[in-house]
């Protein structure tokens, strides 16, 4: 198990990709700390990984709310010591036209999206530095690269978080504390089920592999960038889309 005594602090870990992340963590021997604000989905997701030998800590917090974030930083810390792993997963849509788009629906995006990720890598990098070591990992989003019709909030605030960890990763490189991007295509949720025929049709049309992707691709590629494998990746993005955007 490569994260054997490791602590994994992942965000958005009620459902789809956070929960298959938390997972993979936990089934390399991470003990992981679940947050979200769902905590009966946090608590179901929890007692999953004891069932299944590992170790989880339930966090209900909502990421846009510095308070929340240092609390939950604080309380892990004090409790497991540290947290060498912190994946900021969580994340929401709420798509219009820009032309159509109310004020609440871009701040609530940009809130969770890109505030939340500041909230709680603000609270937890400075025990990465003292520690001299730590590996965050952003979820990004193709819509960040490429855009997207409909989804200005979103892009905006995926496209953020890759600047944001270039520029990190700057800032920490030479305390040993990488800070990567994880950039999924269109993957197999709950999210991107519910759009309709038509529309799935359409981006499997211009997906080179022919298909959605499923939320373990994503989740081995956040465990690799977490890994000491990986220990001289810093400020990249790492692209999960079967190819939608090269």
């Amino acid at each position: 198990m490569i994260f054997q005594d490791r602590i994994s602090l992942v965000t958005g870990a009620s459902q789809g990709i956070g929960e298959c992340i938390a997972r993979e963590l936990a089934g390399e021997g991470a003990t992981v700390v679940l947050v979200d604000v769902q905590k009966a989905k946090l608590e179901t997701v929890a007692r999953a990984i004891v069932e299944a030998g590992g170790r989880a800590d339930v966090y209900e917090a909502d990421v846009t709310q510095s308070a929340h974030a240092a609390a939950v930083i604080a309380a892990v810390l004090k409790s497991r010591g540290r947290i060498d792993h912190l994946v900021n997963n969580a994340g929401i849509t709420r798509d219009n036209l820009l032309l159509r788009m109310k004020e609440e629906e871009w701040d609530a995006v940009i809130g969770v999206n890109l505030k939340g990720v500041f909230n709680f890598t603000k609270a937890v990098i400075r025990s990465m530095i003292s520690a001299r070591y730590g590996r965050i990992v952003n979820l990004s989003s193709v819509v960040g690269l490429m855009g997207n019709a409909g989804q200005t909030n979103y892009a905006a605030s995926k496209a953020g978080l890759i600047g944001f960890t270039k520029a990190l990763a700057r800032e920490t490189a030479s305390r040993n504390v990488t800070v990567n991007c994880v950039a999924p295509g269109y993957i197999a949720t709950s999210m991107t089920t519910s759009l309709p025929e038509a529309v799935k049709k359409w981006f499997i049309d211009i997906i080179p592999m022919g298909r959605f992707g499923e939320p373990a691709d994503v989740a081995r590629a956040v465990r690799f960038l977490c890994s000491d494998d990986a220990a001289y990746i810093t400020g990249q993005v790492i692209n999960v889309n079967g190819g939608m955007y090269m």
